[in-house]
């Protein structure tokens, strides 16, 4: 029970990351409280948590509105005494499938907005609270295009871009007051709801589309919600007690190497003769039969 007794809030708690995160808090003791636009998905993730003995509530919360998100934090530490940990998984209404040069201005600055004024808002309201609290953990959750140049995904990959650059910058202002900020990229999970969606809307292209991004990671998979919600719980137990002001890479590999295959090496070959190693060494010759 890694999360006993501790108080966790997440934003977007309806949407496949936001409930898997929510069941994995609940199974490691958390007291959740769960929040979205659409009060009857949260409530549905709710209703799932204490079906299995967990406790958890749910409320209609716009994170884009600082007045509900503040009223709302305040009435958590009301009722409850403390907030430990703070996760924003709401989505950022992306257009993506458009070279940048052909997008419509609104459509690349969509995502930007929601994602700045809606992590701002979360984040800086759990960070009041915990700075006098003396500790807690904020955490959000990015992608692939927050850590490699990613074509088509518009205003997509600068969201994720500035979302962990303001993770890191919260995290050294509030670091001096025992509150951790952490970031976690997934690489896109095939079993949220968005891909099953993209699936059954664009068969074998969505299908090719899934393969390429695994066949683009090192491990040659792809992070399951289940996955990302395990380093959540991580990030947000005392076994990441000293992890701050980072981004935890979940994507299999895809940010470190995209497009990683083994690629034969041309000059580093094993010499035939140990008096050919030096000529093979520097490079002289990719043959070592050439070096006699």
């Amino acid at each position: 029970m890694m999360l006993k007794n501790r108080t966790a809030a997440i934003y977007g708690a309806g949407g496949s990351l936001g409930g898997a995160v929510a069941r994995a808090f609940a199974r490691e003791g958390a007291r959740l409280v769960l929040s979205g636009r659409r009060l009857e998905s949260v409530e549905r993730v709710a209703a799932e948590v204490r079906a299995t003995g967990g406790e958890a509530e749910a409320a209609r919360v716009d994170a884009l509105d600082r007045n509900a998100v503040d009223a709302y934090v305040d009435d958590v530490v009301r009722r409850h005494g403390a907030l430990d940990i703070s996760f924003n998984a709401i989505g950022l209404e992306d257009t993506q499938d458009i070279a940048l040069v052909d997008m419509d201005v609104e459509d690349f600055v969509r995502p930007i907005r929601i994602a700045m004024q809606s992590h701002f808002i979360t984040a800086t309201a759990a960070g009041r609270l915990m700075k006098t609290q003396g500790g807690g953990a904020i955490l959000s959750l990015t992608a692939t295009p927050g850590g490699i140049g990613y074509a088509n995904v518009g205003g997509f990959g600068p969201a994720c871009c500035a979302i962990e650059s303001f993770s890191r910058d919260l995290a050294s202002e509030l670091g001096p007051y025992g509150v951790r900020v952490v970031n976690i990229r997934s690489a896109g999970s095939p079993d949220s709801r968005v891909f099953r969606e993209a699936i059954e809307q664009g068969g074998e292209r969505a299908v090719e589309f899934i393969d390429k991004m695994r066949a683009d990671t090192m491990l040659k998979a792809l992070p399951s919600t289940q996955d990302i919600a395990n380093a959540a719980v991580f990030l947000a137990s005392d076994m990441a007690a000293k992890i701050t002001g980072v981004t935890l890479d979940v994507t299999c590999g895809t940010t470190s190497a995209l497009n990683y295959k083994v690629t034969p090496i041309a000059f580093a070959r094993t010499p035939a003769h140990p008096n050919d190693a030096a000529s093979t060494a520097s490079g002289a010759t990719a043959d070592p039969a050439a070096a006699g």
